[in-house]
């Protein structure tokens, strides 16, 4: 029985141990040495006590910050990874919530986690600890599979993120699924896109090691160079890829297959925000032979909960479906406690061993959103309601027609509207704001109110706040925000003053 990601990592070693896990620009690990380097690292984290204490990791995207990971993980512990270049505030904000007994991080890094006031240790420190067999078997025994792995940070409606607490369980059913529906195994070879702190990033890091693939970590730069993106797809041999529809977009808008062409991309998945089917026609178009699919779901449930394979033809205008329920998933559509009835929109809940266990140190917004499935009374059952609207196609297809709320999906990332008003609205001069997502531009649109702060300033305000994907793309100021009848910030107005 596979109850632990070590489990499975052992297992996956045993059968290809001289076989490379992970890559980089100038580095490149076996799954023995990896195995063992992890090893090394939970030995440290057990003779410092840390079984199931918070961890944060503060690494870039690396086969260190993987390293640290999955020595959490050996350890029993309970990982955070942070972007780096998120602001402070962010960051204390998470600290704050998570309450992490220590730091791990790179050598770089080491002395700005020092400001933090938490004990910070260096990722090389932990790999070269010497291995204790004894506490790790003893550890291992101890770990049953819903024990929490991980907890991811999102944003919350209040402009406080969210931390997913996700299990041992939860991931192993997932990668268990993703390889058998998509084919993963041995000879897959992911270029990875999406960064460690983004759901995303659970597909091909979990499904690697479940099948024996490789995953290849592609520089964050090649994104801006798409010619140079498709020549290291080939210098790698890269034939699976799992990438927010940006970056495949920026392919195509570039005209980048008009140069050349990847020679050995198979499968290629995408998932985070809407598919423009306009750039989606232009990879099929190149790429007829590739094997494309449409997944959706949030962090809560792991990554995704629903995926449609795109095996006939749409215009540029129309929209893709979510598509159907992986194998081991319930999804429902709920309306009034009920499930919807043809051509009705409900809101599209799931059950199953996805699931996260609620949001870390919130039992109030956990108990929102995680709530017993109103269509069973007779015994307990937890859904996780997303807040996503869709309805059935005719053929059976779930299609997603919008958030119930303010949240969105921006360059791949899901953001909560109220994130970016918290912290403007904390600038000095600002009376009001308020922000709304253009959906035809995919553009995040800031009305704001103020007698002092013009928008040339706010804007270079708003970068030193908010992290790159947040940055409002389009910034307005008015004499006066509009007030709907219940005194509130009219956002529909809004909308229609954009649009």
């Amino acid at each position: 029985m596979l109850k632990s990601i070590k489990d499975v990592l052992e297992q996956t070693t045993q059968k290809y141990k001289d076989k490379i896990i992970f890559s980089e620009m100038n580095f490149a690990i076996t799954y023995q040495d990896f195995f063992n380097a992890c090893n090394n690292g939970a030995s440290f984290l057990l003779q410092k006590n840390l079984f199931k204490k918070n961890i944060m990791i503060f690494i870039d995207k690396s086969i260190h910050c993987l390293e640290a990971m999955f020595s959490c993980a050996f350890a029993g512990s309970i990982y955070t990874v942070i972007d780096v270049h998120s602001p402070v505030n962010r960051i204390q904000t998470i600290i704050d919530t998570l309450k992490p007994s220590v730091i791990i991080a790179d050598d770089k890094s080491v002395e700005s986690c020092q400001n933090f006031g938490i004990p910070v240790y260096s990722i090389d420190e932990l790999i070269s600890y010497p291995v204790c067999v004894d506490n790790l078997e003893v550890i291992n025994n101890k770990i049953i599979d819903t024990d929490p792995l991980y907890i991811l940070f999102t944003s919350g409606s209040t402009g406080i993120p969210k931390g997913s607490v996700i299990t041992h369980k939860s991931v192993i059913s997932y990668a268990e699924v993703i390889c058998e529906t998509f084919g993963i195994d041995e000879n897959t070879i992911f270029g990875s896109q999406t960064p460690f702190y983004f759901s995303m990033s659970i597909l091909d890091v979990f499904a690697t090691i479940f099948s024996g693939a490789t995953l290849h970590i592609i520089p964050k730069m090649y994104f801006s160079f798409p010619v140079k993106l498709i020549e290291h797809l080939n210098q790698y041999k890269i034939n699976t890829i799992y990438w927010v529809p940006t970056a495949m977009s920026i392919v195509a808008n570039f005209k980048t297959f008009e140069v050349l062409l990847p020679k050995h991309l198979k499968t290629i998945l995408f998932a985070g925000e809407v598919m423009p089917v306009k750039q989606l026609n232009v990879w099929r178009k190149y790429l007829p032979h590739a094997l494309y699919a449409n997944l959706f779901g949030p962090t809560e449930i792991t990554d995704t909960g629903t995926y449609y394979i795109v095996d006939k033809d749409f215009l540029d205008h129309e929209s893709l479906p979510i598509g159907v329920p992986f194998k081991n998933v319930d999804a429902l559509v709920i309306k009034d406690n009920r499930l919807v009835d043809e051509n009705e929109v409900g809101e599209l809940c799931f059950r199953g061993s996805f699931l996260g266990l609620g949001y870390y140190n919130n039992l109030d917004k956990t108990s929102e959103v995680f709530i017993q499935n109103p269509l069973e009374q007779n015994y307990p059952e937890i859904i996780y309601r997303t807040g996503d609207l869709v309805k059935y196609a005719d053929d059976g297809n779930l299609l997603y027609l919008g958030r119930k709320d303010f949240q969105i999906k921006h360059m791949g990332y899901r953001i909560e509207l109220g994130e970016i008003e918290s912290n403007i609205i904390a600038i000095d001069g600002i009376l009001s704001c308020a922000c709304i997502y253009n959906t035809v531009e995919n553009k995040i649109v800031l009305f704001y109110q103020s007698n002092t702060v013009n928008e040339e300033a706010l804007l270079k305000m708003a970068q030193e706040k908010l992290v790159p994907y947040m940055v409002p793309n389009k910034i307005i100021k008015l004499d006066r925000m509009p007030i709907n009848a219940n005194g509130k910030i009219d956002r529909v107005k809004l909308k229609e003053m954009e649009m």
